[in-house]
């Protein structure tokens, strides 16, 4: 039977839009399964590394938004910042990014199907997504793209049940029209959330506010008074976006001919704002280990390292009583702060 791609994408957000770019760079046919209509939205910090710019400009796609220059961690009066040793990120809306990478997969002739899988069987040479609306869709090898809450993660047997007594985390995103005032990334560290502000346009600020449910966006803000001054009196638009819970585990991210990218491989927390260069490298290494999921393990591995390290340490701190102390201990050692900054970005 022929196949109807040779690589099925499920979930078609930004990450699964990127592997769809990859397998047809790679000469591949390619099929990506998502019931919404683009642009698709979600909650998230909307800030590009400067490594997740880079990978944008190899598969052809330059979204428009405004240049990071850096991260600035800030807590009342003491701030820590670092600047980017090399090219800037960049705050790009998440519809914006989304509509970006629709256009560049359209034009490469990626195929589309509205629906949602319900389903995933395997055979030596092949893998069928079962779908809602009764289609049954072959490919030679199918990536799961399919975010936090994977379906494509769950049907086939690699989820791992979540750790016990974790603090379970989640995200809200809001975005007031006000100018920017910085170039940089800033985080708000206050008592029990962080507020990731990140400008995205000329008159647009993102502010995507972490921490244990529930999250109140009103109250963590006034207790941010720094922030706060900055926001008071700008329109809220649109509403706000949610999720959650942020970590994710999985047993492994592939089995045979399916392979677990993005967020659907596995997720600690959006606290150091990469996710999009992690489901970029990830997208990469997927489509280039389609017949070799024992070399994605390592490749997934090494890609992920410092994220996982670095973010679940942090994490750890966030939600101890050494909280309080991060931010200082960022700005008595500006270096670390620095060389931490610098490791995720690259």
């Amino acid at each position: 039977m022929t196949p109807d791609a040779d690589v099925l994408v499920v979930g078609g957000g930004p990450v699964g839009l990127a592997a769809a770019v990859e397998a047809r760079l790679a000469g591949l046919t390619a099929l990506v399964v998502e019931p919404r209509r683009p642009p698709v939205d979600k909650a998230c910090g909307e800030g590009l590394m400067p490594q997740a710019v880079s990978a944008l400009d190899r598969l052809g796609v330059q979204p428009p938004g405004r240049p990071l220059a850096g991260i600035a961690y800030v807590r009342g009066a003491q701030r820590a910042e670092h600047r980017f040793a090399g090219e800037p990120g960049r705050g790009v809306r998440r519809t914006v990014l989304h509509e970006a990478l629709d256009r560049r997969a359209a034009g490469l002739g990626v195929a589309r199907h509205a629906a949602k899988v319900v389903a995933v069987e395997q055979d030596p040479g092949s893998v069928t997504a079962r779908c809602s609306d009764g289609r049954a869709l072959r490919g030679r090898w199918l990536l799961g793209c399919d975010g936090l809450h994977s379906a494509v993660r769950r049907l086939t047997g690699l989820e791992a049940a979540p750790a016990r007594r974790r603090v379970r985390r989640y995200g809200v995103r809001r975005h007031y029209r006000v100018a920017p005032w910085t170039d940089l990334v800033e985080v708000h560290w206050g008592r029990r959330t962080e507020a990731y502000v990140t400008p995205v346009g000329p008159g647009l600020v993102g502010v995507a506010l972490l921490g244990p449910a529930p999250i109140d966006v009103d109250e963590e803000l006034a207790a941010m008074p720094r922030l706060a001054a900055h926001l008071r009196g700008a329109p809220v638009e649109a509403a706000d976006r949610g999720a959650g819970p942020l970590r994710q585990a999985t047993r492994a991210r592939a089995s045979d001919r399916v392979l677990l990218v993005g967020d659907a491989s596995g997720y600690v927390d959006a606290l150091t704002g990469e996710g999009l260069r992690l489901g970029f490298a990830q997208a990469r290494a997927a489509v280039a280990h389609l017949d070799d999921p024992a070399g994605y393990e390592r490749a997934w591995s090494a890609a992920t390292r410092d994220y996982r390290l670095l973010t679940s340490a942090l994490v750890a701190a966030a939600t101890s009583p050494l909280r309080g102390a991060i931010v200082p201990a960022a700005v008595r050692l500006p270096p670390v702060f620095g060389a931490a900054v610098e490791r995720l970005a690259r």
